[in-house]
């Protein structure tokens, strides 16, 4: 089976969406699951996991809704509060919902450099265990140093970093981000996916052999093992099709065994976020 671990839904409008700038005109429209069907079929895709765009407990159960309408999608990486209080609360009230897998903050959008070391945070990290949630690591290349501390707080938690962690790719920069994907990869607990990278390249004019030295480096780190396809539809469509980064990363994998592929285009979305 083949899950596509990583792609939005919005009803844009430009106050909550305010990121998407006039590069983006492009996904300055609708993407519901009505548009992502008629993609996922043409391009052979069997399921997808979608994740939340906005930080509101209000989305989260849009995307629930969408999820129990439409059986291509068989998860959610929702949002919740997780630095309040009440956090348990809100676990315990979504504990029911099988289709949520997990949750995710954007950090790298938080004006707190430190925000991922915050107390409260972890707190409300520390609880999603006992609930079997999958926590998504949203961060840019230099936020890595403090993401491998923060994971070390959490030990059996299940995380995956979204996007390999942004590396500059438009400036063709691989270190430090090279040196501490390695370093955050040594813990068997963190997966990553293969998504977003293209949008951190020039738009127009990147080519996929400027993406292949940091396909190489976590091929590398994380092995067959830890690492999901994802497409980052729609924001990917600001620089390539859905279908071409499909074959992107098909051509990128082609050397490995049958069994090897599986795992990365499904296999691994399947048992981490147990679809």
């Amino acid at each position: 089976m083949i899950i596509d671990s990583h792609h939005h839904f919005w009803k844009y409008n430009s106050a909550e969406y305010d990121w998407i700038d006039d590069s983006m005109k492009v996904i300055r429209n609708d993407f519901l699951p009505e548009n992502l069907k008629i993609t996922i079929e043409e391009a052979g895709i069997d399921g997808v996991i979608s994740i939340q765009a906005r930080q509101s407990v209000e989305e989260t159960d849009c995307l629930i809704g969408m999820a129990y309408q439409n059986k291509f999608i068989k998860g959610v990486v929702g949002w919740l509060p997780l630095i309040q209080d009440n956090i348990e609360a809100y676990l315990e009230k979504y504990a029911h919902e099988k289709i949520l897998k997990g949750v995710r903050h954007v950090i790298q959008g938080e004006p707190d450099p430190e925000f991922m070391l915050r107390k409260d945070f972890n707190r409300g990290i520390s609880l999603l265990k006992q609930y079997d949630l999958a926590y998504d690591i949203l961060i840019n290349e230099r936020q890595l140093p403090d993401t491998i501390r923060f994971v070390d707080r959490h030990p059996d938690q299940k995380f995956v970093l979204d996007h390999i962690a942004k590396p500059l790719i438009g400036k063709n920069e691989l270190s430090p981000w090279k040196e501490n994907i390695q370093e955050l990869a040594k813990r068997e607990n963190v997966n990553c996916k293969l998504s977003g990278m293209v949008t951190e390249a020039d738009y127009h004019n990147w080519t996929p052999s400027q993406l292949r030295p940091y396909f190489d480096v976590v091929l590398e780190a994380f092995g067959n093992e830890r690492l999901l396809f994802g497409s980052d539809w729609p924001v990917c469509l600001v620089a390539t099709s859905y279908k071409d980064w499909i074959s992107i990363i098909l051509n990128t994998i082609s050397s490995l065994s049958e069994t090897e592929k599986e795992k990365i285009m499904g296999g691994n979305a399947l048992r981490l976020y147990q679809l």
